[in-house]
């Protein structure tokens, strides 16, 4: 059995607090030099023996947002863990119960975390029934060696199936009112999912104790949202992005108001520059600028809206909703196996997801199969709106190319590109998997200019390069 990686800090604590910077980095969390001697800073006035308080100053110090805590606090329980090992020591306050065999006694252990998850001042015994649980019935044999699954520690458990126990305890002796029992019932299932994630939490420590915190970061610590794969985000994720989409929005408009101010200057004009500099011997001492022609560009959108990419396709709208008012004129079109202007059902206050199911419901956007069909939905957008793309529109296309091996119709995405001012296709697959099965990402970037956008993060620096001033 390969040697297990060691938890040591062999730079003591400035080396150990640096690995956690570089963690944090690691999981999209910008932290810099100062941040980092801020921290280092922390260190030196806290007790280090006050794990909490050493949560709370090292946060204080390194982040930015709210957003970053969930991930800081998922990395902060690896690189400062509780204990090591098992905490065989403190299991004087509460201990499972066996069989005269040596077996988990499993109803009683679930009659007695009913009962503490009915108790306000639990959260201590919690803890120490957590750690037991993933000791006694969390490990398994794994291709590796030993291990421990948080699965399999509340496999027979099964925590909540004993929320009826839990209201029992809850409403003992207080108001029975529907209100008062809803208010039990999330209380109930929250402290469920708290004690579900204490499992895990353990169980994260003991494996990092075998395979290395590091490995564990890169699966058991959530990303930031901005960078999970859309193709791949949950529902959870994904909804996150929908918060955070203003956010960026207010990001990528302020890039194109500095973009702006420089454009105001103008390009040098060269022959004026030399005419002036005939005063002065041919030096060019004085540059001349051209003046610029303010203007804002038209906005064409030409997005797919299929299962497949809906949670990038609704994101990306969601953001270019919100950029609308740095462009004269924004108009957004989606389609399935047939495209359809959809630009009414995006006033400046509506929300995504009545947006969306009002295109679903009352767009023209899913033909007779419902398939993706990039060809048809071209060849049906030139026919019907060939006016919306001028020598001013800048076209985005958004979309996977998997045309589900129909004619991609080359030649009429080439004309729509002619015509167009700026014209690049936003593509949510890696680069990796164009061109394969039903992909016509490599013959549609033949005519266009195709950048992959696979998270929120990449999303936004391509479309602040592309944004034009």
């Amino acid at each position: 059995m390969p040697a297990q990686p060691s938890l040591d800090a062999p730079h003591g604590v400035p080396g150990h607090l640096v690995g956690f910077v570089e963690a944090l980095r690691a999981r999209g969390i910008p932290v810099g030099p100062s941040e980092t001697v801020d921290a280092g800073r922390v260190l030196t006035v806290l007790d280090l023996m006050d794990r909490e308080a050493m949560r709370e100053g090292l946060a204080c110090a390194l982040l930015r947002r709210t957003t970053h805590r969930a991930t800081f606090d998922g990395l902060f329980d690896l690189w400062f863990p509780v204990a090591l090992g098992e905490r065989a020591g403190q299991q004087d306050e509460v201990e499972i119960a066996h069989t005269p065999s040596g077996a988990v006694d499993i109803p009683a252990l679930r009659a007695m975390l009913a009962e503490l998850l009915a108790r306000d001042d639990a959260g201590r015994e919690l803890e120490m029934v957590a750690a037991q649980l993933v000791e006694q019935l969390g490990q398994y044999q794994s291709a590796r060696g030993p291990s421990f699954s948080a699965y399999q520690a509340l496999k027979d458990v099964q925590p909540q199936t004993l929320l009826a126990k839990i209201l029992a305890g809850l409403a003992a002796g207080s108001d029975v009112s529907e209100f008062a029992r809803e208010v039990d019932r999330r209380a109930g299932r929250a402290r469920i999912a708290a004690f579900r994630e204490m499992v895990e939490a353990e169980t994260r420590r003991r494996v990092a104790e075998r395979i290395g915190r590091e490995r564990v970061a890169t699966y058991g610590v959530p990303r930031q949202a901005e960078e999970v794969d859309f193709l791949r985000a949950s529902e959870r994720e994904l909804a996150e992005l929908r918060r955070g989409a203003q956010r960026l929005a207010r990001i990528l408009a302020s890039r194109l108001a500095v973009r702006r101010r420089r454009a105001r200057r103008g390009e040098i004009d060269l022959r004026r520059t030399l005419r002036r500099s005939m005063s002065t011997g041919g030096v060019p001492i004085d540059l001349v600028q051209r003046k610029p022609r303010p203007g804002r560009p038209e906005l064409v959108l030409l997005c797919d809206i299929s299962g497949s990419v809906a949670g990038f396709s609704n994101f990306t709208l969601l953001l270019v909703s919100a950029l609308r008012e740095q462009f004269s004129r924004v108009r957004i079109f989606a389609f399935v196996d047939r495209a359809d202007e959809v630009t009414r059902f995006f006033a400046p206050h509506t929300q995504l997801d009545t947006a969306m199911a009002r295109i679903m419901t009352e767009a023209q956007v899913i033909g007779i199969e419902g398939h993706s069909d990039y060809g048809a939905a071209l060849c049906g957008f030139a026919e019907r709106w060939s006016e919306a793309v001028t020598s001013r529109t800048s076209l985005l296309v958004l979309g996977d190319a998997r045309t589900n091996y129909r004619d991609p119709e080359l030649n009429t995405l080439r004309a729509l590109v002619g015509t167009a001012k700026h014209a690049h296709w936003l593509n949510p697959e890696p680069v990796t998997q164009w061109g394969t099965g039903d992909s016509a990402a490599n013959a549609y970037r033949q005519v266009i200019e195709m950048h992959e956008c696979r998270s929120a993060r990449q999303l936004t620096e391509v479309v602040s390069r592309l944004l034009p001033v």
